[in-house]
């Protein structure tokens, strides 16, 4: 019997409210990608920001490891025959899985509860708070198969942790351990194996409670910030401020803090 590539479970935070968690399931494979898991994660993505009581999402993996990217068994060349478009997968698949995950308005925390590799490694780094566990590791495994980083690793790397660490992570492929890094702030936090899930699900309640247009804003504002300069990221915030500051939610956020009370956001509209 075929097993669902991808799991999907949603924990509710309030009566009309709940985040969903999305879980890469091939454990065997350490999760790694096929085109049927593309599709799957694609479509439980798209169903999850349309759902208007979805506030966030919680990636993860199966088993012992987050990811271990692209199966190579779905890859594997003949000596006589013709060399493969790897482009046309990064086209078809991986790039608007990227692009879906910086641009979706939802907070996208990653759990990463072991081995990151690849574009595993990159689709977890696409994500907005990345926790993991101590014994994860995160790596670039590409110049070992004769590649150069995909899924946005260049562009993560260089911007997380510079360039001459981007360089040394992609050109000698080692596995980064989770503490250096959050050491390095290439992700949120490292934390104890066995508390992982639990803190994970913690952040994702939190997120889901606060203001879903504020935390898309900000979504919006540092991706733009990857790009511009300061005189236009300025403008951005001039923008999105004005935007929010029109909202129910700022309202309410205010009269909460003078009324020295929790504040009651609305939903996604």
């Amino acid at each position: 019997m075929d097993v669902d590539p991808i799991l999907v479970e949603d924990r509710a935070v309030g009566p009309r409210t709940h985040y969903r968690v999305i879980t890469l399931n091939r454990p065997q494979r350490l999760n790694a990608f096929i085109a049927p898991m593309h599709h799957a994660l694609r479509r439980a993505l798209i169903e999850a920001e349309r759902d208007g009581a979805c506030r966030a999402i919680l990636l993860t993996g199966a088993g012992r490891g987050f990811c271990a990217g692209q199966d190579l068994s779905e890859r594997a060349m003949s000596e006589d025959g013709p060399p493969l478009d790897l482009g046309a997968t990064l086209d078809g698949l991986y790039n608007p899985l990227i692009r879906r995950l910086r641009a979706m308005p939802l907070p996208v925390v990653c759990a990463v509860n072991g081995p990151a590799a690849g574009a595993g490694a990159n689709v977890a780094l696409a994500c907005d708070i990345v926790l993991a566990a101590r014994s994860a590791t995160f790596l670039q495994a590409f110049a070992r198969i004769g590649l150069a980083p995909d899924a946005g690793g260049t562009f993560f790397l260089t911007r997380k942790v510079g360039p001459a660490r981007a360089r040394g992570l992609a050109m000698l492929a080692e596995p980064l351990s989770a503490e250096k890094a959050e050491a390095w702030g290439l992700i949120w936090k490292a934390v104890e194996d066995d508390a992982l899930m639990n803190e994970a699900h913690a952040l994702c309640a939190r997120l889901a409670t606060g203001s879903a247009a504020a935390l898309a804003a900000i979504k919006r504002g540092v991706e733009a910030a990857a790009t511009n300069s300061l005189s236009d990221q300025l403008d951005v915030e001039r923008d999105l401020q004005r935007q929010l500051g029109r909202a129910g939610d700022y309202r309410e956020g205010v009269r909460a803090f003078l009324e020295k009370r929790p504040a009651k956001f609305q939903g996604r509209g």
